[in-house]
């Protein structure tokens, strides 16, 4: 096998996406869409990886990392032009270099393994990457000769009637032989209507120094979708979601209403585990097997373990462990380790917390910068005030440790093991283990004291 590189075209503003970010972040199914691409060639054997990158120069940098080397198309003078600035890092190398557009976030690893194949195979110096288009107005079409070789492309501005007629069509994806690409790219000109450097001359070029030029086609057309408008983005989003959704299901998760579920390409499950419809599960997220997710939840980079329920909540950057159960209405703020065995019920927040095995808070409470240990139960309206309007401060609850309703633990405090803290109470100062807290007004009862009011003064 020879040696292979890539070189990715990730350049354009994309003007008609009509937004701030740059048209090749912008997300599908939670990741930006050059990062699809890079992830797919990541998966091949390839010696090196270059990102042609103009606007958003920085911003594209800091989404990809050192996956790939990069350089700058200052000015957007055309595909060709795109090329070239990979001429110092690539034009002595030999070998195949696969050419792929960063806004084509739904090509597969196995296309272009079968692609570089198809090329090298052919001994060819090009090979198109093409498809069958059910409505191919728009696109390069194919010409091949007797031999099934590529005759021409033609543009279809530029398409007689019967070349309008041809259903294959050029994807914008190329594998060429690296020596020869940046030869033919150096007799490339800018003489056209819109004075820019096309890579696709490259073909006519080469087809007339008499070398092999080649097509590959794919099967599956929509694997070759370009977006350029947020219409495309909504497209590749439908495809990727449906495919990222089948590969679960066919790994034995259960997802209910696929539909309605959406999944992040970076989304580990395991077997076994339910999803239920309105959920959307995103980042950098692992959940365990035989678990159930949903209805209406959401989650992002989380760790979850086994048989863990999770119902009409949100959590996010935390750990959360095997048996729990969460919601419904709970909410797991960033930072947050729920230990197993742990019940979070409805409207309670957990925020920046450690939640120790087998403990309870059960409903409306709030509990952040805490330390709770094993089989606390912190009852009804409890909250930890961590916050005096500058700083966050700690609370710890020990083990065993029962906190009565509406009980206010004022940080920094700590509540030792086994402690009892009655209901009502606000707590400033710590708790012995095995000690009963009670830090509230001793009740008071004024007889008849209703019947003294004039209410209708």
């Amino acid at each position: 096998m020879l040696t292979r590189y890539a070189i990715i075209l990730a350049a354009g503003k994309g003007t008609r996406m009509k937004s701030k970010l740059y048209k090749v972040l912008h997300p599908v199914c939670g990741k930006p869409m050059v990062q699809h691409v890079v992830d797919q060639i990541s998966q091949l054997k390839i010696e090196k990886i270059v990102t042609v990158i103009g606007h958003g120069a920085e911003k594209v940098k800091e989404k990809i990392g050192e996956q790939t080397e990069y350089v700058l198309q200052a000015e957007q003078l055309g595909t060709g032009h795109a090329v070239m600035q990979a001429k110092d890092i690539l034009s002595k190398a030999s070998g195949t270099t696969l050419v792929v557009c960063g806004d084509t976030p739904l090509i597969k690893a196995e296309t272009m393994e079968a692609l570089f194949n198809h090329h090298e195979e052919k001994g060819a110096s090009v090979t198109v990457l093409t498809a069958e288009a059910d409505n191919p107005t728009g696109y390069g079409r194919i010409v091949r000769n007797d031999a099934g070789l590529v005759e021409k492309i033609v543009e279809h501005k530029d398409s007689t009637d019967e070349e309008k007629l041809i259903s294959e069509i050029n994807t914008g994806t190329y594998c060429f032989d690296n020596q020869a690409l940046f030869q033919a790219l150096n007799h490339v000109t800018n003489e056209n209507a819109q004075g820019e450097y096309y890579l696709p001359d490259v073909i006519e070029i080469l087809k007339n120094e008499g070398k092999v030029v080649t097509a590959f086609k794919t099967a599956d057309f929509s694997e070759t979708l370009g977006v350029n408008d947020r219409v495309a983005l909504a497209e590749a989003e439908q495809i990727m979601k449906k495919r990222i959704n089948e590969q679960h299901m066919r790994n034995g998760v259960t997802l209910v209403d696929p539909l309605s579920t959406y999944i992040g390409a970076d989304v580990e499950i395991g077997s076994d585990t339910i999803i239920y419809p309105g959920t959307v599960l995103s980042g950098q997220t692992t959940i365990g097997s035989d678990c159930e997710i949903g209805p209406n939840s959401e989650i992002k980079d989380c760790k979850i373990g086994d048989a863990t329920v999770i119902k009409h909540s949100v959590a996010h950057e935390s750990q959360i462990g095997s048996h729990v159960n969460i919601g419904p209405f709970a909410h797991i703020r960033p930072l947050s380790h729920i230990h197993d065995k742990v019940k979070i019920g409805n409207f309670v927040e957990i925020k920046k917390a450690d939640f120790g095995e087998g403990s309870k808070a059960s409903h409306l409470s709030y509990i952040g910068d805490a330390e709770v240990g094993k089989d606390v139960n912190v009852g009804c309206g409890s909250i930890t005030v961590n916050y005096d309007g500058k700083n966050k401060f700690l609370t710890k609850i020990e083990d065993g440790v029962f906190i009565g309703c509406n009980s206010n633990l004022i940080a920094p405090v700590q509540i030792g093991k086994g402690a009892y803290v009655a209901a009502g109470s606000t707590i400033t100062e710590d708790v012995p283990g095995d000690a009963l807290a009670l830090a509230r007004a001793r009740q008071i009862n004024k007889e008849d004291y209703v019947k003294n009011l004039d209410i209708n003064k």
